[in-house]
């Protein structure tokens, strides 16, 4: 096909055209940099197991998290030293594939706001809705009817630094819609945290903000605004893509390196087999990536400029496939397991959430955030977290119920490597 011939044709141009990564992303060197300063990942301590394919994660301001769990619909709130506990439960979520919960934001306003956003797939379509921490109003659906497959529907949503809410979008098994600036699959979405579109999103009246996607799962900025987004090749190459306002980054035509001027080429590739890129985060300088079929992080140093270095391993095989890295508000960093999600074998603790401490505090925590609403009591204060589990659990879930939880503060030719990690078609996730 045409995307083969031209990535074939490119391979041998990754080297000086990538950043000097090329196949050194696939295969790093014996002298490969030394774990990014600030960071032990050679024992992360594990904060929760047993989870059910974790997917989504973000942070409440007093340093928890909010984790989805895909094929179960719920949220849960996870805290170092506590169980998980259930903390909302969406409701029409249709999970199936590489469908069900999958992202999940915390509004850059939540102390004022109490919004989380989601992103899931119901049974007709691929929707993001917001909902308000401990409120038993429904989830408001923000963006809505975009179409959904078991496979490639992207997932993640994330708050850049000018507060707008970017969401990656698969393309649903329709490789041509990535082209197609009519159509919402095979982008990254900008929107503003109401759903409506930005005056300056560079379609005027469209929520694309980039196309010529596969499949996105990671959206990470550096400390400079710039976005980078990881994504699923077919057969060739995955990649780290720098995004900007517009961009066609050349799906379904090529994957990998065009050399063709009207792409834009990606700044770090890899080989499926040691990637699969999924969640993605910044920290020191540094593009932390969680593979899924590669079942490492990867650590990709980015210079002031944007330019990228040789990516280093790390966690190679320890844990089994990782879906999503994030950084916390005390600096440090937190990665999920995916081994329950039907493409590994799970061990008895999976899945888990790891942490590896270091870094720098990133914001301050545990503002209060006024009061929460339960169903079948009146109004009043938040508990403290300390006096949380002294709360009653309610009983009637309709999104989120408890305000303990709520945060004080056989495959032919070229697909056939891919069998392990997509039933569908050899696509991967």
């Amino acid at each position: 096909m045409n995307r083969r011939i031209v990535a074939a044709a490119a391979a041998a141009a990754v080297l000086t055209l990538v950043s000097g990564i090329g196949e050194a992303a696939a295969r790093p060197r014996p002298d490969r940099p030394p774990t990014p300063v600030g960071y032990d990942l050679s024992t992360p301590e594990t904060v929760a197991s047993g989870l059910a394919v974790p997917w989504g994660l973000d942070f409440l301001p007093d340093g928890s998290a909010l984790v989805t769990q895909r094929d179960l619909g719920t949220v849960l709130r996870v805290r170092p030293g506590r169980p998980p506990r259930e903390v909302a439960r969406i409701p029409d979520v249709v999970a199936g594939g590489e469908a069900g919960l999958l992202g999940l934001a915390v509004s850059p306003t939540f102390v004022r706001d109490r919004l989380v956003y989601v992103c899931y797939t119901t049974a007709t379509d691929l929707r993001i809705a917001r909902f308000r921490l401990g409120s038993t109003q429904p989830p408001q659906v923000i963006v809505g009817g975009v179409r959904r497959a078991p496979a490639h529907d992207g997932g993640r949503i994330a708050f850049g630094p000018d507060g707008m809410l970017y969401a990656g979008i698969g393309d649903a098994l329709m490789p041509a819609d990535a082209q197609d600036l009519a159509s919402r699959n095979g982008k990254i979405l900008r929107i503003r945290p109401d759903g409506t579109v930005p005056a300056d999103n560079p379609f005027p009246g469209s929520p694309v903000y980039s196309y010529g996607h596969r499949n996105v799962q990671g959206l990470a900025w550096d400390r400079h605004g710039r976005l980078f987004a990881t994504e699923f090749g077919q057969s060739t190459w995955d990649e780290v893509n720098r995004i900007v306002p517009g961009g066609n980054y050349g799906w379904p035509v090529v994957e990998g390196v065009a050399a063709d001027p009207r792409f834009r080429d990606p700044v770090v590739v890899w080989r499926p087999a040691e990637a699969s890129p999924s969640g993605a985060a910044f920290a020191h300088g540094t593009l932390f990536v969680a593979a899924l079929r590669g079942m490492r992080l990867w650590a990709v140093p980015v210079d002031r400029s944007g330019a990228v270095g040789a990516p280093a391993p790390e966690l190679v095989g320890a844990y089994g496939r990782l879906r999503t890295v994030a950084r916390a508000p005390d600096g440090s960093l937190w990665v999920t397991t995916s081994n329950r999600d039907g493409r590994a074998t799970p061990a008895p603790e999976d899945d888990r959430i790891l942490r590896a401490p270091g870094g720098r505090a990133s914001r301050p925590s545990a503002e209060p955030v006024g009061e929460l609403r339960q169903p079948g009591h009146v109004s009043r204060p938040v508990v403290p977290v300390g006096d949380a589990d002294a709360l009653a659990e309610p009983t009637d879930r309709t999104v989120l119920l408890l305000a303990e939880d709520v945060g004080v503060t056989g495959v032919p030719g070229d697909v056939a490597d891919h069998v392990d990690d997509d039933p569908v078609q050899g696509h991967r996730r």
